[in-house]
């Protein structure tokens, strides 16, 4: 059924019916047309790189009022779409043309759709006569990106461009957030036709049920009211649906403990004393007991992803779940639910404030004491902390962690690439703010760092961008270095460099009795040094130097702060026995949680 929508701003999907809407009609090339619909949607800025298919779309961006930012490889463009999406709400937009150009942002949509990112992606395509002719530069990006996208559109005339374009900003941002695709043809593109605003937006079948059942809110209720062992389970969902403040209101109340994924870290604040941290493979101890051990379990726009729930079978298997997401699709997937509540999140953390206040005045307030008592004993016996190496480099984690002294958390976003030193920011950094920490969570994409914090920088650019990569997943897209240098967007970068691909190597480490196949990377120890980051980031523009002497680290991180007007690098050399703990080995029980490698419990770690 068609639904006429008035598309008015990027942050909200403009999904509100205007009471008196301005009505635009007047003649048009679809090239002209995809950029007023950008401006009309109140885009401010997308990131992109030219190219035949997209090229006469580029030339009304030459007078737009929006403000392109011209990337170095595409996937930069759809990472830092997700950047802006994340560090501010809003749809994040990136703009590339056809074949290698719309293949290299299939990553970046692979990472928006594994978690939740709106972002809107327009890629040009050859002449919809030459589609199937294998023209040059052709490639079914509609196709190919299908599995990775809320939706994919192909657009072949320019009369519905204005539509397809408010349609992609509508799914984007409706419901489950993700990536939605519009692939416009050259011939569109070069065509003329009438420009309609506001289009009408014709989506059958697509309705997102936001308002949560009644009923089910109470039994929900019901249950926390009642339960000895609760725990509420937060993932990427409460960062999308903004559900902060409702959140810690729960916390509050029904004095429960709660868990923060790696994409919902600082939607409750580290410093609540409720809080216990990230569970899952390489989680907090308490937090992975808290579930494991939980009599009811309340999954709060989380997907019990295999990185938190371990063997699946084995997952707190004396737990009734409680499941509130806003996509149908996740209830009961991997983990049974005892009670599904499908809606939009804000909505049903308030409701179910209101209903559990009247569920603790009908059956009263719960003892959670034992819980807490055994929960405060695994706090005690195994702190966040580090097994010390003894080969004279840097230790990874304490430079992380006098980073989050030097810097601390106000007004700071921190963004990583992924692998071991993504855990150990993680661990040892602080964060007490919603849309604090971006990295790449379902899709683990290396690279994902610069230019997600090249985008975040420009959605904030009155907070202070903190880069915190790895000498692996910083090579997979440094040149977005040049971006941020001609661009003036201001990140400062700290290289955890370990001279290898750390986290497999880890993996080899314990796995494979430390036959290290093709992981070192020969780039920070000895005099043979490739790259030099420190000579590739100053060739670039950026102010950088190298440091390998603990006493140097503050006094690094307190000189990167006071330079604002370049990017800044800061190359640190660590060991690279350093490892990641605590961690529950792949495909195993969360029971066999190994705290470190010299503790390994042979009872039960959780046992009190």
């Amino acid at each position: 059924m068609a639904k006429r929508q008035t598309p008015t701003d990027s942050s909200t999907g403009a999904d509100e019916q205007a009471a008196t809407p301005r009505v635009i009609r007047e003649k048009s090339t679809g090239a002209r047309s995809i950029i007023r619909a950008l401006e009309e949607l109140g885009v401010e800025v997308v990131f992109g790189m030219p190219g035949g298919a997209i090229l006469p779309t580029y030339d009304p961006i030459f007078h737009a009022k929006l403000r392109h930012i011209l990337v170095r490889h595409e996937q930069g463009a759809g990472h830092a779409a997700e950047g802006y999406a994340l560090a501010t709400g809003r749809v994040g937009v990136c703009i590339v043309t056809s074949g290698p150009g719309a293949t290299n942002l299939v990553t970046s949509l692979l990472d928006a759709h594994m978690d939740s990112v709106p972002i809107v992606a327009i890629t040009g395509q050859v002449g919809a006569a030459a589609i199937g002719t294998d023209a040059f530069q052709e490639a079914d990006i509609v196709g190919i990106t299908m599995p990775v996208t809320k939706h994919s559109f192909l657009v072949t005339s320019a009369e519905e461009i204005p539509s397809r374009i408010a349609e992609a900003f509508y799914l984007a941002s409706t419901g489950r957030p993700g990536p939605v695709l519009v692939d416009v043809t050259k011939s569109a593109q070069v065509e003329e036709a009438d420009f309609v605003w506001p289009p009408v937006l014709d989506l059958p079948g697509y309705r997102p049920v936001t308002k949560p059942n009644a009923r089910q809110i109470r039994e929900a209720a019901r249950l926390i009211a009642t339960s000895s062992r609760p725990v509420l389970y937060a993932g990427g969902g409460a960062m999308r649906a903004g559900v902060s403040r409702d959140l810690v209101e729960l916390v509050d109340l029904s004095n429960a403990p709660i868990v923060t994924t790696l994409t919902a870290r600082g939607v409750v604040p580290d410093s609540h004393p409720n809080n216990l941290g990230m569970p899952g493979m390489h989680g907090t101890v308490p937090a992975v007991a808290a579930l494991q051990k939980s009599d009811l379990i309340v999954a709060l726009g989380a997907r019990f992803d295999d990185r938190v729930t371990g063997k699946v079978s084995d997952f707190a298997p004396n737990a009734k779940v409680i499941h509130i997401d806003i996509d149908p699709a996740e209830i009961s997937k991997n983990r049974l639910v005892d009670v599904p509540i499908v809606g939009d999140l804000k909505d049903a953390t308030s409701d179910l404030v209101a209903e559990l206040r009247e569920a603790h005045r009908q059956y009263g307030v719960p003892d959670l004491e034992e819980w807490w008592k055994t929960l405060a004993g695994l706090r005690e016996r195994y702190p966040a902390g580090w097994e010390e190496v003894d080969d004279g480099l840097l230790e990874p984690q304490h430079v992380i962690s006098r980073l989050a002294k030097t810097v601390g958390s106000d007004n700071t976003i921190y963004v990583t690439g992924v692998g071991q030193h993504q855990m150990w920011a993680n661990q040892f950094l602080n964060f007490e703010h919603p849309r604090q920490w971006l990295s790449s969570g379902g899709a683990g994409t290396m690279g994902f760092g610069v230019p997600a914090a090249m985008g975040a920088k420009v959605g904030q650019p009155d907070k202070t961008v903190w880069v915190i990569d790895g000498d692996g997943s910083f090579q997979m897209t440094n040149q977005e270095l040049a971006t941020c240098c001609l661009e003036g967007i201001d990140i400062k970068i700290c290289i955890i460099n370990n001279s290898s691909l750390g986290m497999v190597r880890q993996w080899q480490s314990l796995f494979y009795g430390e036959r290290y196949s093709h992981t070192d990377l020969n780039t920070g120890h000895g005099t043979r040094r490739i790259p030099d980051f420190v000579k590739l980031a100053q060739a670039y523009g950026c102010e950088a130097w190298r440091v390998e002497e603990g006493d140097d680290i503050d006094a690094a991180f307190e000189k990167a702060m006071e330079i604002n007007d370049r990017p800044v690098l800061l190359e640190f050399v660590t060991s690279p026995d350093s490892e990641v703990w605590p961690m529950v080995p792949a495909g195993v029980s969360n029971d066999d949680i190994v705290y470190a490698r010299s503790v390994r419990p042979t009872t039960d770690p959780f046992a009190a």
